[in-house]
C-alpha cells in the first residue's frame, strides 16, 4: 500500500535538511509542494519550497472547496497561511509520498486521506540547539526578524505540546542533533514501509 510519510517538528528541528536528504535517498518517493500567502525568504524559489500566492488567490481555492487543510498564523508581519491543495499533486494509487509540515497539517492529511496511509515522523531538537539554529538562520536574511524567530518558538511548545502529540498518536520522535543518525533512523521506517 503506499503511503505519505509526513516530516514534522518545531521550527529549526532540521526538517528541510531531512526532507532535501530523504529526496536524494528515495527518487520514487513522490513530493508534495505547498501553497502560501507569506513572502518569500531570500533564496527561495516559487513552486519548489512552495507555490507563493496573493490572499486573494488562496481565497478563490477556498470558495473553489479546494483545500485538503489550511492553517494560518497571526505573524509580526501580518497573516500567514499555508495550505494543501487539491491540485493532482497526490495519487496514493500510483505512488507514495514524502510530505513536511506542523502536527496540525498531518492531523488533517490523516483524516482526508485515511490513518493507515499516513506515516508521522516528528524530529525532536533541545529547545537550546534550536534557538540557536533559528537565530543562525535569522542572522542570514537580508532583513533579520528576532520578533517573529520568538513568536514562532513560543508558539511551537503549544503547538507539539506533548499532550497534543499524544492526542495525535505520535508515540515515537526522531532526534535531531546529529543529523546522520536521524535519517539512518528515518530511512529504516521508510524501508519498513516497502515502498
Amino acid at each position: 500500500m503506499n503511503k505519505i510519510f509526513y516530516i514534522m517538528g518545531k521550527s529549526a528541528s532540521g526538517k528541510d535538511t531531512i526532507y532535501k536528504s530523504l529526496v536524494e535517498k528515495f527518487p520514487q518517493l513522490k513530493t508534495v509542494v505547498l501553497y502560501t500567502t507569506r513572502p518569500k525568504r531570500e533564496g527561495e524559489v516559487d513552486g519548489v519550497e512552495y507555490h507563493f500566492i496573493t490572499p486573494k488567490k488562496m481565497q478563490e481555492f477556498k470558495a473553489d472547496k479546494k483545500l485538503i487543510e489550511i492553517r494560518g498564523y497571526h505573524t509580526t508581519k501580518g497573516l500567514w497561511e499555508y495550505a494543501t491543495i487539491e491540485d493532482g499533486q497526490i495519487d496514493l494509487e500510483s505512488a507514495s509520498y514524502l510530505m513536511m509540515g506542523t502536527l496540525e497539517s498531518y492531523l488533517k492529511i490523516k483524516e482526508y486521506y485515511g490513518h493507515e496511509k499516513v506515516v508521522p515522523l516528528y524530529l525532536e531538537v533541545p529547545d537550546v540547539l534550536r534557538l540557536e539554529r533559528a537565530l543562525n538562520r535569522e542572522k542570514s536574511q537580508e532583513i533579520p526578524d528576532c520578533q517573529e524567530l520568538c513568536r514562532r518558538f513560543l508558539a511551537d511548545c503549544e503547538d507539539f505540546s506533548s499532550e497534543k502529540l499524544k492526542e495525535a498518536g505520535i508515540t515515537k520522535s526522531y532526534k535531531n542533533e546529529e543529523v546522520t543518525n536521524c535519517i539512518e533512523n528515518i530511512v529504516g521506517v521508510i524501508n519498513d514501509g516497502r515502498i
